[in-house]
């Protein structure tokens, strides 16, 4: 006897099958839409962490351009290499060296600082080095001949200002101590006399490995960090023994690894400066990767750099696993709920699932979520707040992408320690300055600071003393200024202070003054009064310069006329009239 089911049956077993199908179908639409976002979380992600890298790179060998450059300007660098009467050479070599000294304390990415000759085949006239005792003075028959070395050679064709930056490479130096068999770098200035003639050339020997482990101290873990050259050979790699392969007559190339890149590797027209990528590299897995081309910019350098950053894919997904389960748990408490309610509430379940799938539709495609029916008391009411309680979940793991993005972006404009605005940040906001001074005829000022006594502090108290200090002091001078005023720390124990909108050289005394009062206050550390002091210089714009260069070089010079001075004073630039020049003027 053939038994045939009625409409209710049949409609129930119909909105049963539709139940259970729209359940998997919005299940698997729903994991497979957050893996999507995911990745592409992560993706751009990457690109932004591998542009701030690009950006503190930049900043980075610009820094250093900026102390070979001030070298290269420095008057006793011209006078050593004028050989001028032996007892004021004796007096050169000492400074020169003891200005290679203080850069090589204050940079420990810096292996290596020289002044060559040009005659003598670029005989070194002065050379500190970096060893694992700290600083070495080079002298005598230890000094060698460079001038078959490009960064010698091509130097010296270089017009007054220009700096060279050499192609990375292993240092096989004979003689070149911490810096021997390392990945390194050479910027290098010309040093010109008064007549515009090449006496020699100042360079720089930069550990690329220290550079880069600077800029991604920050970085969040678990990044894989990539440097290569223009032609895609591999500088640094989370393998070691991928980097500088080529040193080895081996190859490990970018391209290799990640196909799309090879667009960035090529020369000419269709070459691309930017790529987000996902690549197997076999053993390793899956990883998503930004690589960004840095380009040549204003310094004279042999080869560009391609930075990248990857992260493996199994991370980024880690957290759809969680979203697959609960997906899962969604579509077994949907199914029992249609095959169980089916018959009864055939009618009623249209609107509401309806309602379910339309939201979950538009919050995949990223329109504002529909209305789900959460308040019902019923399973449909626990399918939607399940689903409310998965685009939370989606919408939590996006916020902290945008917080870790915000974390990224205060790295690239604070220092980490005291929480000042840092060099790249300051130049930034004294570029600015300058232009709105220029437009409107306007003053402004700079104060260069260096701490007195900070040394020996932090040599017989430790870093944790001299970290507190640092701190202590940053946040008085953060009161003591104006809020249109810029207080940065550019490194070590050295501030610099953008006074805007100043009224003559009065008003930048007072403010100096009042900063020199406030660092020369004791700082308290446990039941121990510190006593520090400052020396200050002062520059203004444009009576100084009327660049950013001119003027931060023009302070830092009558910095070091109050130190040299006396210490606890303020000098000015351009004045060369006494101990505290900026006292007088008030007076």
């Amino acid at each position: 006897m053939k038994v045939k089911l009625g409409i209710a049956w049949r409609l129930g077993l119909a909105l049963a099958g539709v139940g259970v199908l729209a359940a998997a179908l919005t299940g698997y639409y729903g994991y497979t839409a957050s893996r999507t976002m995911l990745i592409a979380g992560a993706e751009e992600r990457l690109q932004t962490a591998t542009r701030v890298l690009v950006r503190q790179l930049a900043v980075g060998l610009n820094g250093t351009a900026r102390d070979v450059r001030l070298l290269a300007n420095h008057p006793q660098a011209a006078r050593l290499l004028a050989r001028a009467d032996p007892r004021v050479q004796a007096f050169n070599e000492n400074n020169v060296e003891m200005l290679f000294e203080r850069l090589l304390d204050t940079h420990p990415e810096y292996f290596q600082m020289r002044l060559i000759d040009v005659t003598d085949h670029g005989l070194e006239r002065i050379r500190v080095d970096r060893d694992e005792g700290g600083l070495v003075r080079v002298s005598g028959d230890d000094l060698q001949e460079k001038g078959h070395y490009p960064y010698v050679f091509e130097t010296l064709r270089l017009p007054p200002g220009a700096v060279y930056v050499s192609r990375p490479a292993i240092n096989h130096e004979v003689g070149a101590h911490a810096g021997l068999g390392k990945p390194s770098l050479q910027v290098a200035a010309p040093v010109h006399d008064v007549d515009g003639r090449a006496r020699g050339v100042v360079v720089i020997n930069v550990d690329l490995n220290g550079l880069f482990a600077q800029l991604a101290a920050d970085l969040p873990p678990g990044l894989q960090l990539y440097l290569t050259n223009s032609a895609g050979d591999f500088l640094i790699h989370p393998d070691p023994a991928q980097a500088f392969a080529f040193d080895r007559g081996q190859v490990a190339r970018l391209q290799d690894a990640f196909p799309a890149a090879q667009a960035m590797t090529r020369e000419g027209p269709g070459r691309q400066d930017e790529l987000v990528t996902t690549a197997s590299l076999g053993a390793q897995g899956a990883v998503v990767a930004a690589f960004m081309r840095q380009p040549l910019g204003e310094l004279q350098r042999e080869d560009e750099f391609i930075l990248g950053l990857a992260q493996p894919l199994s991370v980024v997904l880690k957290d759809s696993e969680q979203l697959g389960a609960a997906s899962a748990r969604i579509v077994v408490a949907f199914s029992a709920l249609a095959v169980l309610l089916a018959a009864l509430l055939a009618r009623a379940m249209t609107r509401p699932l309806n309602q379910i799938v339309d939201a979950v539709r538009r919050f995949a495609e990223g329109a504002p979520g529909g209305r789900l029916p959460s308040a019902r008391q019923d399973e449909i009411g626990l399918l939607a707040r399940s689903i409310e309680a998965m685009q939370s979940q989606i919408r939590a793991q996006f916020a902290t992408l945008e917080q870790k993005q915000g974390e990224l972006d205060r790295l690239a404009s604070h220092d980490s320690l005291t929480g000042l605005h840092n060099r790249r940040f300051f130049l930034d906001r004294l570029d600015h300055a300058l232009a709105h001074a220029k437009r409107t005829d306007g003053q402004l000022a700079l104060l260069f600071i260096d701490l007195d006594n900070f040394k020996a502090i932090n040599d017989e108290l430790g870093h944790a003393a001299g970290d507190h200090v640092l701190r202590t002091l940053a946040q008085r001078l953060k009161h003591v200024v104006r809020e249109v005023d810029t207080v940065a720390r550019i490194g070590g124990d050295e501030f610099i202070i953008l006074l805007d909108e100043i009224d003559g050289i009065e008003g930048v005394s007072i403010v100096a003054h009042k900063v020199l009062d406030v660092l020369s206050q004791p700082v308290r550390r446990g039941e121990t009064d510190l006593v520090l002091g400052a020396s200050i210089g002062a520059s203004l714009y444009p009576e100084n310069g009327e660049g950013a260069i001119e003027l931060i070089a023009a302070a830092d010079q009558a910095m070091y006329r109050a130190k040299s001075g006396g210490r606890m004073r303020v000098c000015l630039a351009g004045d060369s009239g006494g101990a505290d020049t900026m006292a007088a003027a008030v007076s």
